[in-house]
């Protein structure tokens, strides 16, 4: 049934930016962090996304009658090198290195703190859509009342 596709899609869309929304706080929490487990200081990181595939003849079906969507989910969890490290002089910390700069995370606070707002707005809007969608279900179920 299509009701239950569009809770389905809305709950995976809640749940990969409820993810989202952690690995953002994991990357707030460690933008002093110079040292990490394997002695080098804290990569950000970042949540990738993709489609859910619609391998089960119904939903190749569906798709073709003008479904559109099987939801989203997340296909892994990146490390960010392509932004550079952040190096700052101070000799006197225990982090420094021959010249006596400290590596600090690539970590960037305005960003990060647009990106959960933006993971916010759209866990937000999954449950609009969730919500409406369960208003929906409950009005057809009152169809047969008198």
């Amino acid at each position: 049934m299509a009701i239950f596709t569009s809770f389905d899609t809305s709950a995976s869309g809640m749940t990969a930016q409820r993810l989202r929304s952690d690995i953002i706080a994991q990357n707030l929490a460690n933008v002093n962090s110079t040292s990490s487990q394997d002695g080098e200081a804290y990569r950000r990181k970042t949540v990738v996304f993709a489609e859910k595939n619609a391998t089960a003849f119904s939903d190749i079906l569906l798709s073709t009658a003008g479904t559109v969507g099987t939801g989203v989910k997340v296909t892994k969890i990146v490390e960010d090198y392509e932004t550079p490290m952040n190096k700052v002089y101070d000799p006197a910390h225990p982090d420094a290195d021959e010249n006596g700069y400290v590596t600090y995370p690539n970590v960037n606070v305005v960003t990060e703190m647009t990106n959960l707002i933006d993971a916010s707005r759209s866990y937000e809007a999954n449950v609009t859509a969730f919500n409406s969608s369960k208003s929906m279900a409950l009005k057809g179920l009152e169809i047969g009342k008198a």
